[in-house]
């Protein structure tokens, strides 16, 4: 008699050329994901090759019930590390069935800044540093945090080792391991100031494959956090009083910033992003406000100020950078719920575009 898991795991190239596309996309709140699977006759590995589909919007927050039906467009696909073999995993942008992209599809307007002819030959490079929280199933506080009650103060638990000191590494390398092998360009991963607290990196990735990348990644971990009965949460805040929020520190260069004399370049680009700073602010995620208070490695979210290797700026460039006289700087001001389209598409319109 076969177990479940023996099912779960059927090598389906033994009998069948078929394989499962998972479609993914955004939903209404512009921060939760959803996904249904389909049969396809053979191996695709350009987007391009896939149908589109459509799902039901009014059931998503994102069409009316008298004309509820979007549609998907495949715009990216990684391999499925949970059916595996030639199994996808397939990045949807949304649409009406007129063509138009949705309120919620913020891929279109990022392609589009990304196709522009002067951002293409500033090859944008971004390394976004996705940080999140894991937290208990039933009572929805922290992973290994006693029930109603805290644990000892941050200190020990940033980049710490051992029982009392890190909750849910199991989770934290499954999702490693799943996104390397999806063929996401996953950097790294380390445990948080405030326990219970992971991030991981994404990146260096090109334009518009950055913000793929970073939902297929968040897509990936909540299917992980789903089978190990854990809840995953992005809220910049998630416990107040002195512990450290969740931020999405997105590290950004371009070819010329690169290049020799670059760091010219930065500080221009830099001084751009500060006349723009309530603009930035009002995009990069909701709840922020609660997190960017100028205490816990954070500005105040009023105020713009960068500087060399300082951690409670709104841009920290690094001492490698100031001393080579190129390199990258990092927006220290997203918050761990920002969508990625539209932070790597502003920035990249802001400092490249934008005309003061």
């Amino acid at each position: 008699m076969s177990l479940l898991s023996d099912l779960v795991n059927l090598n389906l190239s033994d009998t069948t050329e078929k394989v499962i596309a998972e479609y993914i996309w955004i939903g209404g709140s512009g921060t939760d994901l959803r996904s249904k699977a389909r049969t396809l006759p053979g191996p695709v590995s350009d987007p391009s090759k896939l149908p589109k589909w459509n799902y039901d919007g009014s059931s998503t927050g994102q069409a009316p019930g008298q004309d509820s039906e979007v549609i998907l467009y495949p715009q990216a696909i990684f391999k499925d590390p949970f059916r595996r073999g030639n199994n996808i995993l397939v990045i949807c942008d949304t649409y009406t069935p007129a063509g138009e992209p949705i309120p919620t599809n913020k891929r279109h307007s990022a392609a589009k800044i990304f196709s522009h002819p002067e951002v293409v030959a500033e090859v944008p490079w971004y390394g976004i540093e996705q940080e999140y929280t894991l937290l208990q199933k039933d009572v929805k506080w922290p992973l290994g945090w006693p029930t109603g009650g805290y644990p000892g103060p941050q200190g020990p638990y940033y980049c710490g080792i051992g029982a009392d000191k890190a909750w849910g590494r199991d989770i934290v390398d499954a999702h490693y391991k799943a996104c390397l092998y999806a063929g996401i360009n996953i950097s790294g991963i380390n445990g948080e100031v405030m326990p219970g607290q992971w991030e991981f990196q994404v990146g260096p990735s090109v334009g518009i494959s950055a913000g793929d990348e970073v939902w297929a990644a968040r897509y990936i971990l909540e299917r992980i956090t789903e089978i190990a009965g854990v809840v995953l949460t992005l809220d910049p805040k998630p416990i107040q009083g002195d512990w450290n929020g969740a931020g999405a520190h997105t590290n950004y260069s371009t070819k010329s910033m690169r290049s020799n004399g670059g760091y010219e370049i930065i500080k221009k680009a830099i001084d751009k992003l500060g006349l723009r700073h309530k603009e930035h602010i009002a995009a990069y995620g909701e709840g922020n406000e609660r997190r960017l208070t100028g205490r816990h490695e954070t500005a105040d979210i009023n105020t713009f100020l960068w500087g060399v290797a300082n951690r409670g700026a709104s841009i920290r460039v690094g001492r490698d950078t100031e001393k080579e006289g190129k390199g990258y700087f990092e927006d220290r001001r997203p918050a761990s719920n920002m969508d990625p389209y539209v932070v790597t598409s502003m920035i990249a319109e802001t400092t490249i575009l934008w005309k003061p």
